[in-house]
């Protein structure tokens, strides 16, 4: 028994070992430089608004216009705010990103997912919402237009707040 630990304690120590030279080359290599520039990437702006409208501009799209190939699954009645499931999705070529908004929550944008032609844009997440409100998902195509669907979610007890 006491023969185990000890052999446990040198793989975990070579483990340890492993990891510090793998961050050290990470680190080295421009890693952590690579991550600062994903994270500057994400409009900062954008998450501060309070409009649907601005969200969508500071993101980089044009006017809102209705589409039928954009796709929500929302709940009726989420009985609570604090977690309401919705799918949003699209088959519109040409997409770079798809938005989910919710109009009456103290910041409207809730989500952006970055789109390439390995993607497929459709995706299932939870929201908080703090009352009921307009839903959107918005996809922002490559030339600019920002094309959404909507539907309202009505909430019993707020998740916001």
């Amino acid at each position: 028994m006491t023969l185990m630990r000890t052999s446990q304690l040198i793989s975990r120590r070579q483990c340890l070992r492993q990891s510090a030279r793998l961050a050290a080359l990470l680190c080295a290599s421009g890693f952590a430089q690579f991550s600062e520039l994903a994270h500057a990437a994400v409009n900062k702006l954008a998450f501060e608004t309070r409009s649907v409208a601005e969200a969508v501009k500071a993101m980089g799209g044009s006017a809102l216009a209705a589409s039928n190939e954009v796709t929500l699954a929302a709940p009726d009645i989420a009985e609570n705010g604090a977690v309401v499931r919705l799918t949003a999705g699209t088959n519109l070529p040409g997409v770079k990103q798809l938005l989910v908004l919710v109009e009456k929550n103290p910041i409207a944008l809730v989500a952006a997912f970055q789109v390439t032609e390995f993607i497929e844009p459709q995706f299932t997440l939870n929201v908080k919402m703090n009352e009921t409100s307009d839903v959107y998902v918005v996809a922002l195509l490559a030339n600019g237009r920002a094309l959404f669907t909507k539907r309202e979610v009505r909430v019993t007890l707020g998740g916001c707040g």
